[in-house]
């Protein structure tokens, strides 16, 4: 009777910190044989039993998820399969009440972990006080240079770096974005225009920017939908019909892109393209140049993932989108633009040059932390 259940089975794992995000990192040569970033489909039931997937409760009591977005996350870190990097990082993001895996687009804060993780391991050698490591995202196709402090070879931890969202403080882990636009359409601005004019289901019209740099995101106005800059994610949250015409917004944009079709973005696709409610800096916000509340995966961030804000900070360069006009005077071409989050503020910059009338995003750098947390065995079962 106990064998129709299935089996409990366990692979080597460590589980990290990254950013405002947690996941779980595997070696590639450790789970069964696939082809990152397309053809993954050996891995989708062993990360979905790991995190706890499906859970109709959406609490991901069995297994080692958390119930948002941000901690139901898979990092696999395998051999170079590009010239110029150190390492491969594929990226998967676990639904938490389905059993889906997508494997479409990256995570900027878990992709801050990747450098210490392959130091850690023994993957890279690194010497010294520092260590430079060239990652090449799978899912993405692009390269990201994380620099880091080491300390008796490994990667330091005890530094005075402190970001919105995470307690505590830790040494700083320098995160370059090389070439980010198109990482996932293959277009920095997906429909060529800086902003499009969409016709959501339960919206109605409604201006947007739709921009793929780091991850495709939609940007809209958050006075479209009469909010006030303060919201919190829980308020949010707990407007269930708000949730709902944002999803709408998300599933337009996602056909508009070109990323799916608004039937795969309901069913298969549903983490991409993030959505960004924007507002100009405002008395909630003097420290800050713009403000922001992005969802995904139909939740609202406690704290903006770090690829939809790199891709804010590019849009902020892009004359005509709605980022750039909520900017306005603040967006000196060489100034780094501070975003105020629901956790707090993060300060990015961003690199825009204009050839031949397009807008080429040459990188994106933005500091995080990170931190191993556990390594050891993970169980699943494997039913």
């Amino acid at each position: 009777m106990s064998g129709s259940r299935g089996r409990h089975v366990s692979l080597p794992a460590v589980f990290m910190r990254g950013g405002t995000s947690k996941a779980v990192f595997f070696r590639q040569e450790d789970l069964p044989k696939a082809a990152p970033p397309r053809d993954c489909s050996n891995w989708d039931a062993i990360f979905c039993g790991v995190l706890g997937s499906p859970d109709p409760n959406g609490r991901q009591l069995d297994g080692m998820g958390g119930g948002l977005s941000s901690l139901s996350k898979i990092a696999v870190i395998g051999k170079p399969t590009h010239p110029d990097a150190d390492v491969d990082f594929t990226f998967a993001q676990v639904g938490i009440r389905e059993a889906i895996v997508s494997y479409r687009g990256t995570c900027g804060n878990i992709s801050s972990a990747v450098g210490p993780y392959a130091v850690d391991e023994g993957l890279v050698r690194a010497t010294g006080n520092s260590a430079t490591v060239r990652i090449h995202n799978t899912n993405t196709g692009k390269i990201v240079v994380a620099t880091f402090a080491l300390q008796d070879g490994r990667a330091a931890v005890g530094g005075e770096q402190s970001i919105a969202g995470v307690a505590g403080e830790g040494d700083p882990v320098r995160l370059a974005f090389l070439d980010p636009g198109g990482a996932t359409t293959g277009k920095l601005l997906p429909t060529g225009n800086a902003r499009d004019e969409l016709d959501v289901a339960g919206v109605g019209q409604i201006e947007a920017s739709l921009v793929d740099a780091a991850n495709p995101v939609v940007f809209v106005r958050g006075s479209a939908f009469a909010l006030d800059p303060r919201s919190r994610p829980e308020d949010l949250e707990k407007d269930a019909e708000l949730v709902q015409r944002l999803e709408e917004v998300r599933v337009a944009s996602a056909a508009r892109m070109g990323l799916c079709s608004e039937q795969e973005a309901r069913t298969r696709i549903k983490n991409l393209p993030l959505v960004s409610l924007i507002w100009p800096r405002s008395a909630a916000s003097a420290e800050a140049d713009i403000v922001t509340r992005m969802i995904s995966a139909g939740q609202p961030h406690r704290a903006t993932p770090l690829t939809g804000a790199m891709c804010l900070a590019v849009a902020g360069r892009l004359p005509g989108s709605i980022v750039a006009e909520a900017l306005s005077e603040r967006s000196e071409p060489d100034r780094d633009i501070t975003i105020a989050h629901a956790s707090g503020i993060l300060t990015l910059g961003a690199k825009v040059r204009i050839s031949g009338g397009e807008a080429v995003a040459e990188e994106v750098v933005v500091y995080r932390t990170a931190r191993r947390l556990m390594e050891g065995r993970v169980f699943y079962r494997t039913s």
